[in-house]
């Protein structure tokens, strides 16, 4: 296990257990102080259904909160004051996500049950969970851990001479071998950089820098991003899974092969991933030599034509979003092959890797199928400026745009 996955899962343990013991706690205090049966033999010694189930998902429901609100992503240089009041403001939104499913069907007289209630919950979810967070990331700073990175100093990597493209290349050429490590990557910024504010300095006794693998997203934003594609390929492999039995049927019986077809392409990291689709062409079209394909390229399918105009083939791709492979809106993955092509004209693809690969986004609906290399670079400059300007509020944006393109039939 990397240091990185080890120290996020210190904090989630820490947040399981203290969960756990603030709805003990807070039974404790409901039992003793509104309904006066905290010693009762039927409630402490055999415990009810209803008290199993609230113990187990009250945790379940912390952690995903917390999660939500991306305290987890980062779980090194965590700075002490952005740590209390995302702690203080999920805290309160648990009190009242609890107040609205469980005290507000107390049956009390008095009002204040329900603040006393509310107030309480609030102070031990805060309180049990702050302290132990607080501990573990001072203890972090004291022994100086840090996730593991890389500095890429773009002057080492030129020649030496006054081409400036020969320098980027290699610069890019750095980066592109750096990502598969999983490790964020830093540049040394040239002046210009500076001067225009690429380039952030952190501290006063700090070189600047340029960090590569930073996304342009919140924190919060990329957690919400990674469950809804979660819970949207979840609905449509259930909703839709008729349609992939008649789907599957047709590919069946529209030439001899497997239904599925896997290829390898390029995703997040640079690493590489078996892409799912429908099979639309002839078993064994692809020769050793990665093509693209044309309208009227005689391999496809007479079914497959039509999956491909209205983009059915990529339904099975749900099942890469779910496995963390993907994403529903992202820049669409190459194959290695026509990577390398693309980085011949244009060497700063790498930079797409910080993102996972989509189902679909600005490229794919600006340009639609690439059947040449050019097409392949022009797709990557809006792939980029989604990648530049990412936000839930761009992914439901082009979601729309998408929907239209497949009703339309455009999808080809």
């Amino acid at each position: 296990m990397s240091p990185y996955r080890k120290q996020q899962l210190k904090y989630i343990v820490a947040d399981i257990l203290s969960a756990i013991v603030v709805w003990l706690c807070f039974l404790l205090f409901r039992w003793l102080v509104y309904e006066h049966r905290v010693f009762s033999v039927d409630t402490v010694l055999i415990p009810a259904f209803g008290f199993w189930v609230p113990l187990c998902l009250y945790p379940v429901g912390c952690l995903l909160i917390y999660y939500l609100s991306g305290y987890y992503l980062r779980p090194y240089h965590k700075r002490f004051s952005r740590e209390f009041m995302t702690t203080f403001f999920c805290s309160a939104l648990i009190a009242l996500i609890a107040f609205f499913i469980i005290i507000i069907d107390d049956r009390v007289d008095n009002y204040l049950h329900y603040l006393g209630s509310l107030g309480v919950l609030f102070g031990l979810q805060f309180t049990l969970c702050y302290i132990p967070r607080l501990c573990i990331t001072s203890y972090s700073r004291k022994k100086k851990e840090e996730e593991p990175f890389i500095v890429i100093n773009e002057n080492e990597n030129g020649n030496g001479n006054e081409n400036e493209n020969e320098d980027e290349n290699a610069l890019y050429k750095a980066i592109a071998k750096a990502y598969p490590t999983g490790k964020k990557i830093f540049v040394v910024p040239r002046m210009y950089d500076i001067l225009t504010g690429a380039a952030h300095i952190g501290e006063l006794n700090q070189n600047p820098y340029i960090c590569i693998t930073d996304n342009r997203m919140k924190d919060s934003e990329i957690c919400i991003k990674r469950a809804l594609d979660i819970v949207l390929s979840v609905g449509v492999l259930v909703v839709l899974s008729p349609l992939y039995m008649v789907l599957a049927i047709l590919v069946k019986c529209s030439s001899p092969g497997p239904v599925l077809y896997t290829q390898e392409r390029v995703g997040m990291y640079g690493r590489t991933f078996r892409i799912l689709k429908f099979r639309t062409m002839q078993e064994g079209a692809e020769g050793p030599v990665p093509q693209l394909t044309a309208d009227d390229d005689p391999r496809i399918t007479r079914i497959g034509q039509f999956m491909r105009k209205y983009r059915l083939d990529e339904l099975p791709q749900f099942i890469n979003i779910l496995r963390g492979e993907m994403s529903i809106v992202g820049p669409r993955p190459e194959r290695p092959y026509f990577v390398h092509k693309i980085e011949e004209q244009a060497p700063y693809y790498c930079l797409l890797y910080k993102i996972r690969p989509g189902l679909t986004s600005w490229g794919p609906i600006k340009v639609g199928y690439t059947d040449t290399i050019e097409k392949m670079v022009e797709r990557l400059k809006y792939d980029i400026a989604y990648m530049e300007n990412m936000s839930i509020a761009l992914d439901i944006k082009i979601l729309f745009y998408t929907i239209g393109v497949i009703i339309d039939g455009k999808g080809k």
